[in-house]
């Protein structure tokens, strides 16, 4: 009897787990922001700032992340759909260069994909 308790509790921590770090809303409303020559996007608390970010269809963009978490987590940023990584640097700007896209959604995120954030190009 006291195994199966002790599995309960370990399931019960595995969907906690699962659901705080990938299914629980954050709790407040997603930044959308088209990208210029000042924007910089935050890496800090588990969030990128904005969360979705606007780009123009048919041209290059470079997007300007500022790493403000030491978490080994927001080492890295991935665009999957785009073939673009790049390891950002603590409290200092990388500049990641998106190549000319059709105009479409691209998720990005860490390498665990806890930080996690949309590219729209338009």
């Amino acid at each position: 009897m006291q195994a199966l308790w002790i599995n309960l509790a370990g399931l019960a921590a595995i969907v906690l787990t699962v659901w705080w770090f990938w299914l629980a809303p954050k709790g407040r409303k997603p930044q959308t922001v088209r990208v210029d020559e000042d924007l910089e996007i935050r890496v800090k608390d588990g969030v990128y700032e904005p969360e979705r970010v606007h780009i123009p269809e048919g041209r290059e963009a470079v997007l300007r992340f500022r790493r403000e978490d030491a978490s080994p987590c927001a080492e890295w940023v991935l665009f999957p759909d785009l073939e673009v990584s790049a390891q950002l640097a603590v409290d200092k700007i990388t500049e990641v260069t998106i190549p000319a896209t059709d105009a479409g959604e691209y998720p990005f995120h860490c390498q665990m994909q806890m930080y996690r954030g949309t590219l729209v190009v338009e």
